[in-house]
């Protein structure tokens, strides 16, 4: 795919066509090429993605209350949102990876996408200023918040599954965080779900208790 269709696609044309690239560089490319990786964008996009989704989610849902709107913004700021919109993109088609991750299957590597996602949001706002970037957020995520708005009384995962297993009495259930990976400003952490000693599923989330949720929720499936 060329610099023209994915501006095309996302909607904003660069004046420095560097940064573009740089923000689909994966540290594996960047480290066998010896050139800027994306991981700085990564992490100043993760700021300015929050700030424009806490920002709109603010004023344009005035009647939730302070912890829905913290629930509908980490249901949107996820890593399966940012992979719908890289997928939407086809950001895959654009991407620098290293022969190690190309062997792998890289390209359809969800965090991999994600994370690209969150460098093409600070790309755009260190070329253009935070109102592109802040369009590109919006019209990319405000279906998702729309839809996260509407079960934000739901309760969540752990409450369902607490309920289904203590249906019929008192059981244990614990959460353990089995691993944590990545720099500090981007862990991914793994945690199993357990019920009086048996692991029901395991689940990752960019938190410990994100991870704790998607254990849940697959623990619920498996039930099911």
């Amino acid at each position: 795919m060329s610099v023209e269709q994915i501006e095309k696609s996302i909607e904003y044309t660069f004046k420095n066509k560097d940064l573009l690239k740089t923000a689909f560089t994966h540290t594996s490319y960047a480290y066998e090429n010896k050139v800027e990786s994306n991981e700085k964008l990564e992490f100043l996009g993760d700021s300015i993605l929050e700030f424009v989704s806490s920002k709109y989610i603010y004023e344009t849902y005035k009647n939730l209350k302070e912890g829905e709107m913290t629930k509908v913004r980490a249901t949107v700021v996820c890593e399966s949102s940012l992979y719908k919109i890289a997928k939407l993109h086809d950001f895959s088609d654009f991407l620098y990876l290293g022969k190690s991750e190309i062997k792998t299957g890289g390209y359809k590597r969800p965090a991999i996408l994600a994370d690209s996602v969150e460098a093409v949001i600070a790309a755009i706002f260190l070329d253009g200023g935070l109102e592109p970037a802040k369009k590109f957020i919006i019209e990319n995520l405000k279906e998702e918040i729309e839809i996260a708005t509407k079960h934000v009384g739901d309760k969540d995962y752990k409450t369902v599954l607490q309920e289904k297993l203590q249906i019929h009495g008192e059981v244990k259930i614990e959460y353990v965080t089995l691993r944590e990976e990545g720099p500090d400003h981007d862990k991914t952490f793994e945690a199993e779900v357990k019920c009086d000693g048996k692991v029901l599923a395991v689940g990752k989330g960019k938190s410990k208790k994100l991870a704790q949720m998607e254990a849940a929720r697959k623990a619920l499936e498996n039930i099911k």
